[in-house]
């Protein structure tokens, strides 16, 4: 049973149970579901499928194959460290939303059919909402509120296009192979809204900045990667969504250089990042797809990373203005630390899992001799340095002192961000692990002095 057993199914029941413990209990009760979860991905096997039939469909509830796993993996990994993290948390109301909206999100993963999927993708729009809401602020009221509206918009269009999909072809299997239709775009524009695409992006930067500590860490894994997933699994191979991606890794640089909120400016770079994603997809080779699901992977990391960072300077200071904080590194050195791994992972600098997984990409485009998205790419990768690399943290920790003098973060905290930051300079020098649950066989090799110095 354990080889067939849906990981969502573990975290949708172990939000149930939540408030039966209390103080300590509960926080190493949450802890322990992803780690259970990611026991479950590594158990399940490849062609694995779990099947309810429903209105004469078969509703696919479980279905295993190296790109759910890899998914799979990611999901439950960060969760972990999440709940390492909010370790301090006493909120009973967070744990819940964040283990329905993570358990919802496997559910999208590991989905075979599109009333499955549906389903599952409305109960992270509706999860994800109260991790806004928790804040008690009337900032993240109305942002809940204009969330809210954006993933009504998207989730009616992906409804229409899978009803209007199941009465033309008489089939509910989520496969690549959508031809051009009205239905398929409407799919289409229900996944580019969680993607974040322009010009559905502004529910992103608007909502996560307003989001608690947690919250933002916990949001910016979850929502935007499974609209990546069902993009490689739906659309692999079309040409609109590199000229989308190119599009999303220009405008989130261009608002994040321009932004002073460092949790909106983490937002902005988001957009960014998925954009590299987007790319990846429309150009729909195995080394491509390879490098999407790699740079997935790794973005949930190095971008939690980042999100904890700020997240402590938050937590510890009240507050999130560039301009209001300044020379924390005497009193913050760790997560000075901890950020900077961070900043550095996301800037693909060598060494780091942002070098080894979005060369893949870069190098996907290269490949395919397409110049101008080989070109937008390497040039947003060098706005990405200058706006989390450099910006993100040197006006938080390095510029002019304010007179700031929190004490550390707390010792939780500091423990999830230094776990997160092991993997992320681990799979900057030792990518196979990685490489190995890709959902292509990989023949590359990062540190070839081509590729070194076409990033650098």
């Amino acid at each position: 049973m354990i080889n067939d057993f849906p990981p969502a199914i573990l975290f949708l029941m172990g939000a149930m149970f939540v408030p039966l413990f209390q103080g300590r209990v509960k926080n190493y009760y949450v802890i322990l579901i992803p780690i259970l979860g990611f026991f479950l991905v590594s158990k399940l096997s490849i062609g694995e499928s779990w099947h309810l039939s429903f209105l004469g469909h078969q509703l696919t509830l479980l279905r295993v194959d190296k790109l759910s796993k890899a998914f799979g993996y990611i999901f439950c990994l960060n969760a972990f460290a999440a709940f390492v993290y909010a370790f301090y948390l006493k909120d009973s109301s967070q744990h819940v939303a964040a283990l329905l909206y993570i358990g919802c999100s496997l559910g999208v993963v590991f989905s075979g059919d599109l009333i499955t999927l549906y389903l599952f993708w409305e109960g992270m729009a509706v999860a994800s909402t109260f991790l806004i809401l928790a804040r008690r602020t009337s900032k993240a009221q109305g942002a809940a509120y204009r969330y809210v509206l954006f993933h009504i918009v998207g989730g009616l269009c992906l409804l229409a296009g899978i009803v209007l999909h199941i009465t033309q072809h008489d089939t509910i299997i989520f496969q690549p192979g959508f031809q051009p239709a009205l239905s398929t775009y409407l799919i289409l524009i229900g996944f580019l809204v969680n993607a974040a695409a322009p010009p559905f992006s502004a529910w992103l930067s608007d909502a996560y900045p307003e989001a608690t500590v947690t919250g933002g860490v916990i949001l910016s894994a979850y929502t935007t990667k499974t609209a990546v997933y069902t993009l490689i699994r739906g659309f692999p191979g079309w040409e609109i969504l590199i000229i989308i991606g190119c599009i999303m890794t220009i405008y989130g640089i261009i608002y994040a250089l321009l932004e002073n909120d460092m949790r909106r400016i983490l937002a902005y770079s988001i957009i960014n990042q998925v954009g590299f994603m987007v790319t990846g997809i429309g150009i729909g080779t195995a080394m491509s797809i390879n490098g999407t699901v790699a740079h997935a992977f790794c973005h949930i990391i190095y971008k939690a990373l980042l999100w904890m960072s700020a997240g402590s300077v938050l937590y510890m200071t009240g507050k999130s203005k560039c301009t209001d904080l300044g020379g924390l590194y005497k009193t913050m050195p760790w997560t000075l630390l901890f950020g900077l791994v961070g900043a550095l992972s996301i800037s693909s600098f060598p060494g780091t899992s942002g070098f080894t997984s979005k060369s893949l990409i870069i190098e996907g485009a290269m490949y395919q001799h397409l110049f101008w998205p080989w070109l937008v790419l390497e040039i947003a990768s060098a706005g990405v340095f200058l706006h989390a690399g450099i910006k993100f943290p040197y006006f938080v920790f390095f510029a002019k002192d304010q007179g700031l003098r929190p004490g550390e973060a707390p010792k939780t905290m500091l423990y999830a961000m230094a776990f997160m930051s092991f993997i992320c300079l681990f799979l900057g020098i030792y990518p196979y692990p990685l490489y190995n649950i890709l959902p292509n066989p990989v023949d590359y090799h990062a540190y070839e002095i081509n590729h070194v110095i076409s990033q650098l």
